[in-house]
């Protein structure tokens, strides 16, 4: 019999092996990331006292998201993962979430669609080695007296508050965070999350007239995670920075679709998701 329960950081590991059988490349710490960010807000799957799948969610507001969704091989194609999704969705729901997203692997849309969710846009991952790139002084590093103007420019982009997600970001030592401001006014920025030899560049946020701004800040990043490894998850549209980022060496490596339960209302700005998990 199924059963659904929180996760805990005895499951870490377990979340782990279980990623690894899809070649994701996450360690604990990942888990602890998600864990700390939502506690109430991670789930896994047993078949009577058998661990068999793993689901993990954030709410941001109005926005909530949830990822690695993965079920045992054995257990799948038995409603497992819809089991899951119904839960991770009621706890959204719960926190005062109006629009869940998720990002799909191309070939999960159908199932995703079963349950309701709409196609909303491509997204497309691309990884490789940063390189020394051109820094411009416009662009600068942002202190921690400033931050609550990137949060707050967050905010006014995506119609939702992203601030516990920025400051878990910011606050980690390792981690990069870059802004372009002019006449006062931040006119984008960008984060990126730094480990052992490889990094996530995003979120990137710029306003949609500002696409120069969107380079310096990619070209800021790139020189500083010179030699490093580093992923970039760009919507398929932005065809500026995905010229940008191949001519930089940083390659494509497949495509997701971002999924929404109901319709979302955005505003347009440039855009870089933080990951595939929070949106």
């Amino acid at each position: 019999m199924f059963y659904v329960r929180k996760m805990t950081e005895e499951d870490l590991q377990y979340a782990v092996q279980l990623t690894d059988t899809k070649g994701w490349n996450l360690v604990e710490e990942d888990f602890k990331f998600m864990l700390n960010l939502e506690p109430e807000g991670c789930f896994l799957l047993l078949d009577d006292s058998t661990r068999i799948g793993i689901i993990a969610s954030i709410s941001l507001g109005k926005i909530g998201w949830f990822g690695n969704l993965i079920i045992e091989k054995k257990h799948q194609r038995k409603g497992a993962g819809s089991i899951l999704v119904h839960r991770v969705t009621d706890y959204l729901t719960s926190r005062n979430v109006e629009v869940v997203g998720l990002y799909s692997y191309v070939d999960a849309v159908p199932f995703y669609e079963r349950l309701g969710f709409k196609y909303d846009s491509d997204f497309i991952i691309l990884e490789g080695k940063a390189s020394t790139s051109v820094v411009e002084a416009s662009v600068k590093a942002v202190k921690a007296e400033d931050f609550h103007n990137i949060i707050d420019y967050d905010s006014s982009c995506l119609n939702a508050s992203r601030k516990k997600l920025l400051e878990a970001i910011f606050h980690n030592a390792n981690n990069l965070c870059y802004s372009s401001i002019e006449d006062g006014q931040v006119l984008g920025y960008i984060m990126a999350k730094v480990y052992d030899g490889w990094a996530e560049a995003g979120p990137l946020i710029c306003d949609r007239k500002r696409g120069d701004v969107a380079i310096s800040l990619l070209r800021t990043v790139l020189n500083r995670l010179e030699g490093s490894n580093v992923s970039f998850y760009v919507p398929k549209k932005e065809s500026t920075i995905l010229n940008f980022l191949k001519k930089s060496g940083i390659n494509e490596r497949f495509h997701v679709a971002r999924m929404f339960l109901k319709p979302i209302s955005l505003k347009d700005c440039i855009y870089i998701a933080e990951s595939l998990e929070r949106g």
